[in-house]
């Protein structure tokens, strides 16, 4: 089994950006996510703390993206 990576909210939002995602609204410290086909998802965005590997894998699922492709675009490998 392959290890997810620890990664900050803010970095999770970041990237969804790039791939069309907008945030549509905050509530406290979680930040709403939705793509113009109707894809959602919700991200905690704490000071200091990483997300975890099942919250990681279903921001993932519902944005409907592979590990991969994700990791692919944090390190700016993804070209528009």
């Amino acid at each position: 089994m392959t290890r997810f990576p620890s990664l900050e909210g803010k970095e999770i939002v970041s990237v969804l950006e790039r791939y069309g995602f907008v945030v549509e609204r905050q509530r406290g410290s979680h930040i709403f996510l939705k793509h113009p086909d109707g894809r959602a998802t919700v991200v905690p965005v704490h000071a200091g703390e990483t997300i975890g590997p099942g919250l990681f894998a279903k921001i993932l699922r519902d944005v409907e993206l592979h590990r991969e492709d994700f990791l692919k675009d944090k390190k700016g490998k993804r070209q528009k």
